[in-house]
């Protein structure tokens, strides 16, 4: 069965990217990208045209839209829903200035919020950039060391937060983790609700700090990455012509302020005049499909690993979910079955696949809807940015590591606790290359597939491997719900060797059944040395799989 979407010139012409080949003069999207890419300064120009951007503060583009039309929709699992004009909104976060600036806070100083994304929250973190402050957003699913440990890089002294979560049935104290953090001052949003709602706006530079967001921190201190005053406008570019978003659009798409979706989502939906859908519960349960459908979402985006827990469960099959034109995939690789899975619950939809990262505020390869979308693919790199893929020799290649061609609006320029250029690009193969390091797969019709981070790499035989393609062969066994694939050390040197931790069903052959799978789909020269069943993955905030944690428990056992 063919699942591949393909754009009928009629829907062509009704997109964002026609209407920039159309300005440009060029007949194919190929072309549009090459003069995005020729024409860097040019075509941010007329990305802040096209946007009608607003000079002073990037907050005040957020409340573009018509007063009375809505900025987000809210529901708490089991709650009712809950409707938030644009001027709710602006009002809201001129509440939380006004307290702000009552309590003495100055331009520039660091603000966190340790919450999850919610409508106040939303109004928290505009309102503390239209005080002229610097948000620094904390995953809710922190414990207290970790809290303390990004307050301190920080410098953060005031933090928004509540009084509990709920998550998976279970009421959690939050604000008492705060405090175990060691927060200055715990801000609640009802302390807010009250102040003064005249209009506040901070002038700020272009290059002055926005958002102080952190690397998943599988390792060490986690990478502290300034967005200044600029990065929105990577974020709704990103948005606007890879994801078509248009006015009258909803978006939805479970996140977090900690991660970079959270305020991409924010500038992305508010700066092209789109509503944001915000579910305060388990994306994994029936209420958000419920919800999905009653906010007739038309844009979706979610993250590979629950896509998969979508259609193993089932549990989003009664929905009608017709309304959606598009989704949108980041966080992880892909997996083609369970991305052809998705395509057809919106009535076969398009997946907009798309990676980045929180230094590039937004992505480097993605999709677009005027191209054939196929599962688990890229077809082209992001507008006004460009890659290599080198190999390991760093010669250009169709299989290796990919290097980013800087300049472009939102690539992070500074690192709050590490030296920026030895992180970015010390030591590249080629001169005026950035670092990213991320695997890629350049295909013979001229689309990609990730294979994951490039220390997510293994030898084994001698051939080089990504953890990736191994996940993908074993995932479609049977019983099988989601492995990672490590190479670890035997004890007193030697080649490395293949241990497959997996969430699957009692079986007491995985490992024989395991090994036949990459003896015939991949390679017989890789050898399984041992199979750990567990009942999770260790992940980060944005949910990616901790590879790193893997080895070391596995290098620690007895």
């Amino acid at each position: 069965m063919n699942v591949e979407w393909i754009p009928t010139p009629e829907f062509i012409r009704t997109t964002n990217l026609y209407w920039l080949m159309q300005r440009v003069g060029v007949a194919t999207y190929a072309a549009a990208h090459a003069w995005s890419v020729a024409h860097r300064e040019e075509f941010w120009q007329l990305v802040r045209e096209r946007l009608q951007t607003r000079p002073g503060n990037c907050v005040a583009q957020c409340f573009a839209a018509p007063p009375e039309s809505p900025a987000i929709l809210q529901q708490t699992a089991g709650g009712q829903l809950q409707r938030f004009s644009v001027r709710d909104l602006d009002e809201l976060s001129n509440r939380v200035a006004n307290g702000l600036q009552a309590r003495g806070l100055q331009p520039g100083e660091p603000v966190g919020i340790v919450m999850p994304l919610t409508a106040q929250a939303a109004a928290i973190y505009l309102g503390i950039l239209k005080a002229g402050g610097v948000v620094v957003g904390i995953a809710d699913s922190f414990m207290a060391p970790e809290i303390a440990m990004r307050l301190r890089i920080a410098g953060v002294r005031r933090v928004f937060t509540q009084a509990w979560i709920h998550r998976g049935g279970k009421r959690l104290p939050l604000a008492d983790r705060v405090a175990q953090a060691g927060a200055a001052e715990i801000l609640r949003w009802e302390e807010f609700a009250a102040c003064p709602a005249a209009p506040v706006l901070v002038p700020r530079a272009p290059a002055d700090h926005l958002n102080i967001l952190f690397s998943s921190g599988t390792t060490g201190d986690p990478k502290a990455i300034p967005w200044t005053h600029t990065t929105p406008l990577k974020c709704a570019m990103d948005a606007h012509f890879h994801h078509n978003l248009q006015p009258g659009d909803v978006v939805a798409w479970p996140t977090s302020l900690g991660w970079m979706m959270g305020p991409w989502l924010i500038f992305a939906a508010l700066w092209n005049r789109a509503t944001i859908a915000l579910y305060d519960g388990a994306p994994t349960e029936a209420g958000f499909g419920q919800f999905v459908q009653a906010t007739r979402v038309t844009l979706l985006g979610t993250v590979p690993s629950l896509v998969k827990t979508w259609r193993s469960s089932g549990v989003m099959d009664p929905f009608d979910w017709s309304a959606i034109k598009a989704f949108s995939s980041t966080g992880e690789c892909s997996n083609a079955d369970d991305m052809a899975w998705l395509m057809a619950r919106g009535g076969h939809k398009p997946i907009i696949e798309y990676c980045g990262g929180t230094e590039i505020g937004g992505g480097y390869i993605t999709g677009t809807l005027v191209q054939p979308a196929r599962p688990a693919t890229f077809s082209t790199p992001a507008l006004g940015l460009d890659f290599v893929i080198l190999d390991d020799e760093g010669r250009e290649a169709d299989f290796g590591e990919a290097f980013l061609i800087p300049p472009s609006i939102g690539l992070s320029t500074e690192l709050l606790n590490a030296d920026h250029y030895q992180v970015y690009e010390a030591d590249v193969p080629r001169a005026g290359l950035r670092r990213h390091g991320d695997q890629l797969e350049r295909l013979p019709d001229g689309y990609y597939r990730a294979h994951g981070r490039q220390d997510d790499t293994m030898k084994l035989g001698g051939i080089k491997v990504s953890s990736v393609e191994i996940e993908r062969v074993l995932q479609t066994l049977p019983g099988v719900v989601e492995t990672a694939a490590i190479a670890v050390p035997p004890p007193g040197g030697g080649p490395h060797q293949l241990v497959i931790y997996a969430v699957a069903s009692p079986r007491l052959d995985w490992p024989a059944a395991m090994q036949a799978a990459i003896k015939e789909q991949l390679n017989p020269l890789f050898k399984i040395h041992d199979v750990v069943l567990t009942a999770h993955l260790p992940r980060t905030a944005s949910n990616k799989v901790m590879r790193r944690v893997l080895r070391d428990q596995y290098q620690a056992k007895p």
